[in-house]
């Protein structure tokens, strides 16, 4: 079934609704020093824009500079990656028109997150999922309303619509507010998805409950950790060592369910903008051996995605 696209009028004055305009990423991403293994995917992006052709929703709490699927592929191909996942940014709710236009322009090397509502109906699915989709995204952290709030109702009735189709729940939350998080998400009918290595407060520790009920997800093998936003987490500059223990344990509680992304174009920085190939190389202090971190840049990512194989 093809994909209908929804008609977008232009997008407001991106300084309106108090919504600021975010710092670009970084225009000149290196090339990393670890050796990257062939399939390797970023598994955390966004695509923006552009503005003047696709509206914002007037609900944002940010907006985006425009972070185009050309600047995107090549900040790919100078880390030598060669798959991407496209996640649904908040700033356009739930009309996934430009991430729907960037899978079908990636073909098979690209997978997306979408974010979806009511008004979809079981053919709507079939569709997205045809053009890449495996996975929903709940993000209570990017909003004005209900910020940090997590409405289990809506969550498992979520989950039970996604099921079917062998999706998962991504889950863009502060873990650390919910130390109940393997007793409350851990009997839901999808796998689920942390951004964020979590998403703790800045200096948070490995023994925390929260976090300890995140490891215990993953080792059940209930959750997967997406390694992202550092800077997000951390209480200093690059590498940001007080982020590495808490990497070190989600590769030690699963090594088989952990994956890496760039958080690319970096939407909300507060601090010094990273760039891309310095992200990529953190994973040489996470994880020295060489063979989990081709478990986490290629094998894992296929398994999460659904990526056809390698050629």
């Amino acid at each position: 079934m093809p994909l209908s696209m929804p008609t977008q009028t232009p997008s407001s004055d991106p300084t309106l609704q108090g919504a600021p305009l975010c710092a670009a990423p970084d225009p000149a991403p290196r090339a990393p020093a670890l050796t990257v293994p062939t399939g390797g995917c970023d598994c955390h992006a966004h695509i923006c824009g552009p503005a003047d052709q696709y509206a914002y929703s007037p609900d944002r709490i940010y907006t985006p500079p425009d972070a185009l699927l050309p600047a995107y592929r090549s900040m790919l191909s100078m880390l030598n990656l060669t798959r991407g996942v496209l996640v649904q940014p908040s700033v356009y709710g739930s009309d996934n028109t430009v991430l729907m236009a960037a899978l079908q322009a990636g073909g098979d090397a690209f997978r997306g997150v979408a974010v979806i509502d009511d008004t979809m109906d079981a053919d709507a699915l079939q569709a997205m999922h045809a053009a890449g989709v495996r996975g929903v995204r709940v993000n209570i952290v990017d909003r004005k309303t209900g910020k940090g709030e997590l409405p289990m109702d809506e969550v498992r009735a979520l989950a039970d619509r996604i099921a079917p189709l062998g999706w998962h729940l991504e889950l863009l939350m502060h873990v650390d507010a919910f130390p109940d998080l393997a007793t409350s998400l851990g009997d839901l009918p999808v796998q689920l998805v942390f951004g964020h290595l979590g998403y703790m407060a800045p200096g948070a520790r490995v023994d925390t409950p929260a976090f300890q009920g995140l490891l215990e997800l993953m080792a059940r093998g209930r959750a997967w950790v997406k390694l992202t936003g550092p800077y997000r987490i951390s209480t200093g500059s690059m590498p940001y060592p007080d982020v590495q223990p808490l990497a070190e344990a989600l590769l030690r509680a699963a090594p088989d369910r952990v994956v890496w992304g760039s958080d690319w174009p970096h939407v909300m920085v507060k601090r010094d903008m990273p760039n891309d190939g310095d992200l990529l190389d953190l994973l040489q202090t996470w994880a020295p051996d060489a063979a989990l971190r081709r478990r986490v840049l290629v094998d894992n990512p296929s398994a999460l995605y659904d990526f056809p194989p390698l050629p």
